[in-house]
Formats: structure tokens, C-alpha cells, sequence
């Protein structure tokens, strides 16, 4: 197994987030992402590398006081199963902790990794209502996966939605 360090990433990352996100974009696994996008995100995003090589990416969204996303998690497929995605997630979480995160969402077809991880499937009503009102104006679409609204729903089949609470 080739050595990988994991490090928060650079604007110069994005180009190879990118290449990397395109593969599982054509097989619908995840949605695109343009450039503008990701290079707005890039102090949300950390990378594994290997020999000079992204082989790995993962961002951590805040989305309310105590709760943020994991989101844009992928693994080269020549590095899955070598414990790059569990380095990824653990350093979203030890950022997640440093920001005063107590809860963090994902969206996955990948529910036993992530149930390995500690996280569960939510149910329906996740936040207060008052909560809820003031997440249906962020406009972003992660947000809304996680309220699972109906006009999202079309993009997520399939997924699950699945939280874990901190310690």
C-alpha cells in the first residue's frame, strides 16, 4: 500500500477535485460540481495525496450552529477499501469538533461505511421548527437534502440521509 498524507486543501487542488469528482458524476453516483463552486468551497475541502497524486477529496458544510455536512467524499477507485475515506471523514470530524459541531449529516449510498463510521439513518423532523424555517432560505442544496424536500427528491434517490452526534 502506497503512503498518503491528508492535508487541508489549496486553490491548486480544485483542477484535480475536480478530475476527481467527474468519474462518479457520469455514473450518477454524485451530482457536478463547476469550477466556481468548488473553488468558492476550497476552505471546506481536504485532500489525500500520494506521490504528488489527489487520490482522495471531502468538505465539511456548515449548515446551522451545531450541524454541519460531510459532503464531496470520494476515493480514487485504485485506493478504495486502504482506509483513505476513513482518513478523510476523521479529519472532517476533528474539524467539525474545532468549529463546536455537534452533529454532522451526510447524504450516502455508502451506508456501511458510514454506519462503520457511527453515523445512522435520520428520520423525518431533524430540527426544531423554527430551525427549519430559517434552513429553507439558505438556497443550498445540500440544505435541502438534509430537510429532504420534495423538489430535491429526484436527485437523491437512493441515497440515504444519515447523522452522527459527536462526542
Amino acid at each position: 500500500m502506497t503512503e498518503y498524507t491528508v492535508r487541508a486543501a489549496r486553490s491548486t487542488d480544485i483542477t484535480g477535485i475536480h478530475a476527481l469528482l467527474e468519474p462518479l458524476v457520469e455514473r450518477r453516483i454524485l451530482l457536478g460540481k463547476d469550477l466556481a463552486v468548488l473553488y468558492g468551497a476550497v476552505q471546506e475541502f481536504v485532500v489525500a495525496e500520494s506521490e504528488g497524486q489527489l487520490i482522495a477529496c471531502g468538505a465539511l458544510h456548515v449548515m446551522w450552529e451545531d450541524l454541519g455536512e460531510v459532503r464531496t467524499l470520494l476515493v480514487r477507485d485504485d485506493f478504495l477499501r486502504h482506509g483513505v475515506g476513513k482518513a478523510i471523514v476523521d479529519e472532517l470530524e476533528i474539524r467539525a469538533r474545532e468549529l463546536g459541531l455537534s452533529r454532522l449529516f451526510c447524504l450516502t449510498f455508502e451506508t456501511a461505511f458510514f454506519t462503520r463510521r457511527g453515523y445512522a439513518p435520520i428520520g423525518e423532523q431533524v430540527v426544531d421548527a423554527d430551525v427549519y424555517s430559517q434552513l429553507l432560505r439558505s438556497g443550498d442544496a445540500g440544505v435541502e437534502e438534509f430537510l429532504d424536500l420534495a423538489h430535491v427528491k429526484p436527485n437523491t434517490l437512493g441515497n440515504t440521509r444519515m447523522i452522527k452526534h459527536l462526542n
